[in-house]
Formats: C-alpha cells, structure tokens, sequence
C-alpha cells in the first residue's frame, strides 16, 4: 500500500488528473454560473423550483409593480429558470427591438405549443428554418400593399356594425365579435359573411382558440415546469382531443376554400393565396390548416376587444370623445367616412391610440427567448432566459407617458394637432421586433373605420344606473372587458337618415 502511495503508476496518475480535471471544471462552471447571475438585473428572492414566484391571478399588475421597485428589466428567478421580465419603453427598444435577433425565439409552451399544436402555431414557433418560412407565408397577403384592397370588406361590415347597433344597442359588444369574425372569416377564408356570431363555424373557431388561449395561462399545467409530464400516459388527457378536434376543424375550414376554388367561384383570400402560390412558402397542407386558423382566432378576438376598449374609453372620457365628434364634422361632415380618410383624421387616431394604450388588449404579453448571452445597461441577460415584455407596465412608462393612468389622446399630437412621430412616441401594441403581429396593418384598418363610422352616427355615453368598470376584465391573455353598459345617441337628424347613410354609401 505504501509502495503504491509512494510511486503511484501512470494509470493511477493518469485518473487522479481526470478527476481533478472534472472537478476544476465544475468549480469554474459554478463560478462561472455564480458570477452570471450576479450581473443579472436585480429582482426578487429566487424561490425554489416547486413555488410559484409570479402571481397566478393579475400577473401584469403583479409584474408592473415590480418594475417600480426593482427597475426598468428585472429579473425572476425560478429554481435554474430565469426570466427578464421588462417593463419601460426603452428597455423594451433595447432588449426586444435592438436584440431582437437575439430574443427573437420562443420558449417551450410544453401543452400549448407542442402537446396541443405539435409545433405548428406561427405564435409559439421557435426561432429556426420553420418560424422563417411560416413568417414568409403571411408577410406577402397581410403586408401594407395588400391588406389596403381589404378596405372594401372592412367598410361593408362596418356599416352592418352600426345598423345592428342602431337596432339593438345593447348588443354592442355581441356586435363588435360579429364584425371582427365577418372581416376575419372572408380574409383568411374568403368566406361570406355569418348572420350571428353564433354561426357554427365561427363558435367553433373561437372555442379552439379559447381552449390554446387558456394553456398559456401561468400555472395552469404543471407540464410547463415539469416537462417530463407531457410523455406521461393519461396526462391532460383532455389536450389530445382538442388536438384532434382543432386540427380536424382548420383542414375543414380550408378544404370549403378549395372547394369553392375548383368550382370557380372562391374569392381572393389568405389561403386561396396560398395554394395558388406553394413556392412561396414551401409548408405542409397540415401546418398551412393550422397557419389560417391561427390567424383567423387570433386576429378576431384581438380586433373584437379593440373596439369594445375605445367603447369603454368614450363612454368614460366625453371631453376626449367631443374633440373626435368635432374633427368629423369638421372634416367630414355629412358624408359617411369611408377607409380614404384614414390618416386624415388626428384626434381620432389618437384616441384609438390612447384607448390601446390605457387598456392593452394583450396586457401581460408573450414570452421570448434569448438564443445568445447579450449585455444591457451594465447587466448580464444569459442565452436560454426567458424574456417578457409586460405590456401592462410598458403602458405606464412615466418617462413615455407622463401622468399614465390619466386618458389623454392629447399626448399623441404635436403643437400642430398631427400624430407624432415614432421617434417621439409610441407603444408595442402588436408586439416586438420580428415577432410584431403580422395583421397589425389589418387590424389598424379595422380599428379606424370601426371608430370613425361609430362616431359619425353616435355619440357614446355611460349609464349613470349602471357604472362602468374599466379594470373588470375576465383574466385571459387577451383581455376582454366584462360586460358594461353604454347609451349611443344618435348624431343625425333621425335614425332613418343614418340607416340610409348607412345603406347608399360605397
């Protein structure tokens, strides 16, 4: 023994260096480690793996809260997990706009995006060779050119949009789904439009999206912190019918679009588009199915929820309606407004856009995922951290938005009474860099003749018996208001002379 000890042989020799190899490794990489997240933006106490340290419930205003006390990006630090969340406009522009290759990615949304879409969900699409052809395949029909010879479909339901409510006031908010699904429905699909929201094939699609909607809820499947639980049998077993159920409806929402094709009779729409040119996107039949259904879920909930927001902000804020009421008169007058006005129309641009921005559509925002270690403001973001922009705090941002829970359109003109430009002000309502919703300059249409047909025939005020609450909203990711009730006077002489406006005007 003491031979050995003494003159140890070179296979002896050669182990002890390997051991001593893999521990000084492994101490570096704890060093290594160790200083990484010393230089990670300050935030809360890190909890164990097994503890939630986001609020289930209001995460955006738990989430904007800590921005005020720990700083424009903070970090949360789950077990090994990290996540930036970021809360203030420049670091927004620095970290999501700046970096945006970076942190263009998406973490794994384990039932969401892989048990329920099995990867084919442009919205959780990582980065990579798919995210980039399935982005190509809906840059050519949605881009600026091509989403203005949508204004036609766009004007048509808005003119319904204000006869049903001339009929049934009420129904305001019912009235504002069906616009959207009606626009939605013929763009995507180029399918005419449904009688009722409640139209199988609409309740449908939009019970699908609720359903995807619903996963990417914090706290909602423990999958999505164990994600070993997504090979378990008999796990979420509820997930694989609605697989097959959504994937069955898209393939049939599509396969009606083909039909109507060979039968000589489809109008142009996006997967019209798509089938006619195949080289321009290079994507199975199974993943396009799914590319429209997404698009067309997505874009008419938000559209919907944008018009009943500038509703709400009109009913509570008349000082800031009469201004837009004034400019209509001015500008237009008598005659109804069509698309051709947009961009002519200041004050109520900036009151759709004050609207957005005093209540997001989307107020906790979508994940991104840094694919490379980067540098911001003195801090270390390290490759694989999870980065969200909470659009609810970025909406608050003092140094952008000066006294910002105050509704004031006003602070999108300049001396001149002309929008700003983005250099001066602006906000992520669709998103960041590469990740910006490709439908934003649909929805911006939609948005625009919606607000300035509704004003043009009414004037919206609240119902004393019945006080609005503008921070009742039902939880979801996309947030839609809970119900409310608003009075529309009408701004003409008579209703039979808005109903006439209405149906003469092209």
């Amino acid at each position: 023994m003491n031979d050995i000890l003494s003159d140890p042989s070179p296979s002896l020799l050669v182990s002890a260096a390997a051991v001593a190899s893999v521990a000084l490794y492994a101490i570096n990489k704890t060093r290594e480690r160790s200083a990484r997240n010393s230089a990670l933006p300050p935030g809360p106490p890190t909890e164990w793996f097994w503890r939630k340290p986001i609020p289930a419930k209001d995460t955006h205003l738990a989430l904007a809260e800590w921005t005020k006390q720990y700083g424009p990006a903070f970090t949360v630090r789950h077990g090994n997990n990290i996540t930036i969340i970021v809360g203030r406009m420049q670091a927004a522009v620095d970290i999501l706009e700046r970096q945006g290759g970076v942190t263009l990615s998406r973490p794994e949304a384990v039932v969401g995006g892989t048990m329920l879409s099995q990867g084919r969900r442009l919205l959780m699409q990582p980065a990579g060779e798919i995210f980039r052809k399935m982005r190509k395949a809906v840059h050519e029909p949605l881009q600026p050119k091509i989403a203005k010879t949508y204004s036609p479909i766009q004007f048509e339901a808005g003119k319904i949009f204000v006869l049903n409510i001339l009929e049934r006031p009420d129904l305001f908010s019912h009235f504002a789904d069906l616009y959207a699904a009606t626009v939605t429905l013929k763009i995507t699909y180029g399918r005419s439009a449904p009688s009722s929201f409640d139209h199988p094939d609409v309740a449908r699609i939009h019970k699908i999206t609720s359903r995807f909607l619903g996963t990417l809820k914090p706290g909602i499947y423990l999958a999505e912190r164990f994600t070993w639980l997504q090979h378990v049998p008999g796990y979420a077993p509820e997930i694989k019918q609605y697989r097959e159920e959504e994937l069955a409806l898209f393939q049939e929402q599509v396969k009606k679009t083909l039909t109507s094709m060979d039968e000589k009779s489809g109008r142009p729409s996006f997967v019209k588009y798509m089938f006619e040119n195949p080289e321009a996107h290079g994507l199975d039949e199974d993943t396009l199915a799914y590319l429209a259904g997404s698009l067309y879920g997505a874009g008419s909930e938000t559209t919907a929820v944008g018009i009943t927001r500038i509703i709400m902000a009109a009913a509570l804020h008349p000082e800031s309606q009469d201004k837009v009421l004034a400019e209509i008169d001015k500008l237009i007058g008598d005659r109804v407004p069509t698309c051709d006005d947009m961009g002519n129309l200041p004050q109520l641009d900036a009151f759709v856009q004050e609207a957005l921005r005093w209540r997001p559509i989307v107020p906790l925002g979508f994940n991104h995922k840094a694919t490379a270690d980067f540098a911001w403001n003195g801090y270390h973001i390290p490759k694989g951290a999870t980065v969200l922009g909470n659009h609810w705090a970025l909406s608050r941002d003092p140094d952008m938005f000066p006294d910002p829970e105050k509704f004031n359109p006003e602070r999108w003109l300049d001396a001149q009474g002309k929008l700003k430009p983005q250099s001066e002000i602006r906000y992520f309502y669709y998103g960041f860099g590469r990740r910006v919703c490709p439908g934003q300059y649909v929805a911006n249409r939609s948005l625009f003749i919606t607000t300035a047909l509704l004003f043009w025939a009414f004037r919206v005020s609240h119902d004393p018996s019945s006080p609005v609450d503008p921070n009742a909203f039902d939880g979801g990711l996309i947030a839609h208001s809970m119900p409310f009730k608003v009075a529309f006077k009408p701004r003409r002489s008579n209703v039979e002379e808005i109903k006439q406006a209405m149906m003469s005007a092209d």
